[in-house]
């Protein structure tokens, strides 16, 4: 089957051909790909040697973490009722040593990796959600046991942000999305979110500290850090903590007065998914996959498509840029190219 794979040693992606799965090892699930969505963390990694430490060996060396396809089928252990039903995959809540990774024609992953969709949605809608839905919900999961019921979001027009204004609402969790321009504030509040500030808006950090104190935001879910961070950190509430889980303005260095964090108990936390205690804990992720099939169908949690690529595409796709949200995907040989 064709792949895309990682070159250890020049680290750019290209097209092998791989061993297809044909018999998943208990708990696993194969899956026909349909489309692969491409992720901010697929393009960081390539630039981190380490980062994929030994994972990549063998039938692991497709890259790549987002995808949806068909289970085609499933192991010993795995409920029967994902036999034949789209699923969105999420390769990097439970990699095992059977692993075949998503950017593939056939993927073999843990089905613990996997939410199950409705029958009603396309699949390839959803083949770069599970990644923001999780992550989402991880957050949420991890705040509520610190004692937050509030929260920031700086990169508040993004996916992530989308899909935690979706699971935040069903449990009565306030969001303040901070967007960077009036055309993604319309077209917030247009998808009906209440707490919408423009960070280059007149009186920004006014506003900000008044809807923050009122609403009792003291988690800040950061995936941009650098130049925002240093604007809010004076305007936040007391007892805060800001916790950064992506580097979109890494560049810009995060300063903050040592006086902040002794007069407002400020603190900052790195913040990973794919470590979080609800992805450590079996009971715990099998627990969210349950709820997240509750509600991946929200149109919060759906991918926003730009452009699909074919494999051997792989470098003109990492290169897109698409409006807004709106992302490259990945389209395997064995399933048709709609634009």
């Amino acid at each position: 089957m064709k792949a895309i794979c990682i070159n250890a040693s020049s680290r750019r992606l290209e097209v092998l051909d791989l061993p297809a799965p044909d018999t998943p090892p208990p708990g696993h699930v194969i899956v026909d790909i349909e489309a692969c969505g491409i992720n901010h963390g697929d393009k960081l990694f390539l630039a981190m040697p380490g980062a994929a430490g030994g994972a990549l060996n063998g039938s692991n060396r497709a890259w790549g973490v987002s995808a949806a396809g068909k289970v085609a089928a499933i192991g010993e252990g795995v409920p029967a009722s994902f036999l034949g039903k789209s699923v969105a995959l999420y390769r990097s809540l439970d990699t095992s040593a059977w692993t075949v990774g998503v950017w593939s024609e056939k993927a073999q992953v843990s089905y613990t990796s996997c939410v199950v969709l409705p029958d009603h949605v396309p699949a390839r809608d959803y083949c770069g959600s599970l990644v923001n839905a999780f992550t989402s919900y991880a957050f949420l999961e991890e705040i509520a046991a610190a004692g937050h019921r509030g929260v920031i979001a700086t990169a508040g027009a993004s996916a992530t942000a989308l899909a935690l204004a979706a699971l935040a609402k069903k449990r009565r969790v306030p969001v303040i999305h901070l967007v960077r321009s009036e055309a993604q504030y319309e077209e917030m509040r247009r998808l009906g979110l209440e707490h919408v500030i423009t960070t280059d808006g007149e009186g920004f950090e006014d506003k900000l500290g008044q809807a923050a104190e009122t609403l009792g935001t003291t988690a800040v879910f950061d995936g941009l850090g650098g130049a925002l961070i240093n604007r809010i950190a004076p305007h936040v509430p007391m007892n805060t903590s800001v916790y950064i889980y992506g580097t979109l303005d890494g560049s810009v260095p995060v300063t903050i007065p040592s006086r902040l964090f002794l007069s407002r108990n400020l603190a900052v936390r790195r913040f990973s998914n794919f470590n979080s205690a609800t992805a450590k804990d079996p009971a715990r992720l099998a627990a969210a996959m349950a709820d997240l099939r509750d509600v991946i169908a929200d149109p919060l949690f759906r991918t926003s498509i730009g452009r699909a690529f074919r494999f051997e595409e792989i470098d003109a796709a990492l290169a897109y840029r698409g409006a807004s949200n709106a992302r490259a995907v990945l389209v395997p040989p064995t399933a048709a190219l709609k634009q």
